[in-house]
């Protein structure tokens, strides 16, 4: 045992990537179907509900009303999320566009016009020892935000949409995400000193939930059969694009912070939630702004990002996280 963890410390990677590594194997061998999913959805609701319940209990109202008057921050997801994201989008698809399947690039420029996503934009925060009220403000905003927005930028750079403002999305995050937190914050008087105490149960909830969602999202692509829809090589050269989009933006995120001149935590919720793109949102909207397109081969690239956004932020979070103890965003006020 003694020589497995030794050799287990001189991997690249730490135990919790192989447990996400070995969370998508699972799900290719043994994916959820039928009642089966319905659970692994259910269990993902419960984990969420859970982890802001336990966000809100620990975190004093100063930090939250802090996090949510950080205009800088704030304006600087905003503007990654729904104006540098378009740009890469609209240069990838004019890039990619007559050597690609439409529905490739169309999907390609699609992925980029998504809101952030929530559960695992602050999770990853909170891994990373970030700003997590920040974090928690500036995800559930654009969120909100890109029903309406998303919608929009479709209807100018593809002129093919039909959605519009959905009521269920916002019933959604305030129910999920929301109503934990606040029911959090009424009880924090009571749990919130045992829970700085016992930091080890937000730190199990944040993974958990992230390897909820990472079981899930790839259940639902391999019962879909995204996964092989096209060709290896065709899935390869879709991969090496969203990658090269992704590591643009968390550079394009990372010097953006550091220009500025903000904190590590701040910088943290910076990219995690400037840098993410929300499967949850973009699969349902597809089907609307796309009807009658082929909506797989469109959605494809997403699932792709989404996946490589969960692996390449578990990453950084970690990296993050080795950081000396002390920082700003260790504390939480009393």
């Amino acid at each position: 045992m003694t020589a497995i963890r030794s050799l287990l410390g001189r991997l690249p990677i730490d135990a919790y990537m192989l447990l996400l590594i070995g969370t998508v194997a699972f799900a290719f061998v043994l994916p959820a179907r039928g009642v089966g999913q319905d659970i692994a959805e259910d269990s993902v609701l419960v984990a969420v509900g859970l982890l802001f319940f336990l966000y809100g209990a620990r975190l004093s109202p100063a930090a939250v009303w802090a996090g949510i008057t950080h205009w800088r921050l704030q304006s600087l997801v905003l503007a990654s999320t729904f104006v540098i994201f378009p740009i890469i989008g609209l240069a990838t698809y004019w890039g990619t566009r007559g050597w690609l399947p439409e529905g490739i690039a169309i999907g390609l420029l699609y992925l980029c016009l998504l809101p952030s996503t929530v559960q695992s934009s602050i999770a990853f925060t909170s891994i990373a020892r970030g700003n997590v009220p920040a974090a928690l403000c500036s995800a559930s905003v654009s969120n909100l935000l890109g029903v309406v927005v998303t919608p929009l930028l479709v209807a100018a750079l593809l002129q093919s949409a039909g959605g519009g403002f959905s009521l269920r999305a916002i019933e959604g995050i305030a129910l999920q995400i929301l109503l934990p937190f606040v029911v959090g914050q009424v009880a924090r008087p009571v749990i919130g000193k045992w829970l700085v105490a016992h930091r080890t149960l937000t730190s199990v909830v944040d993974r958990g939930s992230i390897l909820l969602v990472v079981y899930t999202a790839f259940s639902a692509g391999v019962v879909a059969g995204v996964w092989t829809s096209l060709s290896p090589i065709d899935l390869a050269v879709v991969l090496a694009i969203d990658l090269a989009i992704l590591a643009v933006i968390l550079c394009v995120t990372t010097a953006l912070g550091r220009w500025l001149g903000f904190t590590t935590e701040d910088e943290i919720a910076l990219v995690f939630c400037g840098s993410k793109k929300s499967m949850a949102s973009g699969l349902p909207m597809a089907t609307i702004l796309f009807a009658g397109h082929s909506v797989s081969l469109i959605v494809l690239p997403l699932m792709l990002f989404h996946q490589a956004q969960l692996f390449a932020c578990a990453i950084l979070a970690r990296r993050y996280a080795r950081r000396p103890e002390g920082g700003e965003g260790d504390a939480v006020p009393a």
